[in-house]
């Protein structure tokens, strides 16, 4: 990131504990994996004694396939959670009126380095490139472009098992949101799959994300996404990861403005939520672990809040911290003795719930 100045970096903590208070940000998130059946008494507590007090009221709790589904058994993940255990992690939410969102992750990351995951495992046929292979010994970059594996969208059958995870994950979490990943889509519209060859990445992409969209509003639900795919990496400068470099950021003008954005930047305070807002997204700013990343985009945030007209104001709607361990490692280091690691997701989330004035 452009590293600033201390006294800057300090008045800009300083401000936005002080401003916060007069631009009341809707969403006060935290976003984890789901914890594993024996760390959920730690991670109940944790909500309770942690959570809560620091004013978290949006927690999106990243399932996959660690749930132990009775539509699709088959897509059963290692050591699921049962029923029994995610009502106490409902319960605990309710009790401090936290919104819990599940995630499992669709179109992409449909694999893991040399790992692919449980959907195409069992449905390989979803495959978007069933021609790349899975290393042995994963390493990047490689000849295929393989970061993670994609399903193919256009598959007939897909939407009907994928769907199946999606109705029964919301209906255990009670939940009127869910998160659908779709984050780093490299594999898309690609020139191997016989559906999808030839077809308009960003309308592939944006039909997708309609199609998912339009399925959870027959329940009343809001979709949530992370929004890189959304962003012309060239154009910005911003690159592949954080942004697009496969034509998917013309899908912006595609999709239904309903539709929650995850801004996500970890390096550098880069102010796409101005772009999201003006294009008519609901948008809230996610950091990751450095700490002075996050407070700035916590002032950014509520700069663009008090500045905006009364059109966009209320689509600046907030901050969610990331964390991208499971939660048992983070559960380890929050509650260590040992001196923190400043540039970690535990500092970084002590430091952005502290400028927001409520720990």
């Amino acid at each position: 990131m452009h590293i600033r100045y201390p006294i800057i970096a300090a008045l800009v903590l300083f401000t936005s504990t002080v401003v916060f208070g007069q631009a009341e940000l809707a969403v006060r998130g935290f976003c984890i994996a789901a914890p594993s059946p024996e760390r959920l008494d730690d991670f109940v507590k944790f909500i309770d004694e942690e959570l809560a007090p620091r004013g978290v009221n949006t927690l999106v709790l990243r399932v996959d396939h660690s749930y132990a589904f009775k539509s699709r058994p088959e897509l059963r993940g290692d050591n699921p959670l049962s029923k029994k255990e995610v009502k106490q992690l409902v319960a605990v939410c309710q009790k401090h009126n936290i919104r819990i969102i599940p995630q499992i992750n669709l179109l992409g990351h449909q694999s893991w380095a040399g790992q692919v995951g449980k959907l195409l495992e069992v449905y390989p046929q979803f495959d978007e490139t069933p021609h790349v292979q899975m290393p042995e010994e994963y390493a990047w970059p490689n000849a295929d472009g393989l970061y993670c594996k994609s399903y193919c969208p256009l598959h007939p059958e897909v939407h009907d098992v994928v769907f199946d995870l999606v109705d029964e994950i919301c209906e255990v979490f009670e939940a009127d949101a869910f998160h659908a990943g779709m984050d780093e889509v490299f594999y898309l519209g690609h020139d191997s799959c016989e559906r999808c060859a030839g077809h308009d990445k960003a309308e592939l992409f944006a039909n997708e994300v309609n199609k998912i969209a339009s399925h959870l509003a027959q329940h009343d639900r809001q979709l949530w996404i992370w929004g890189d795919r959304l962003i012309d990496g060239k154009t910005t400068g911003i690159g592949m990861w954080e942004a697009s470099m496969n034509n998917t950021h013309r899908a912006i003008d595609l999709v239904n403005k309903g539709v929650m954005i995850c801004d996500w930047h970890y390096e550098q305070p880069v102010q796409t939520a101005v772009y999201f807002a003006m294009k008519g997204f609901p948008v809230i700013t996610c950091p990751w672990r450095k700490s002075e990343v996050a407070t700035a985009q916590l002032a950014d945030m509520v700069r663009f809040k008090q500045y905006a007209t009364a059109e966009m104001a209320p689509r600046y709607q907030g901050m969610m911290q990331t964390v991208w361990r499971g939660a048992g490692a983070f559960l380890d280091e929050f509650y260590s003795t040992e001196p923190l690691n400043e540039e970690s997701e535990v500092a970084c989330f002590k430091a952005l719930f502290e400028a927001m004035g409520r720990q």
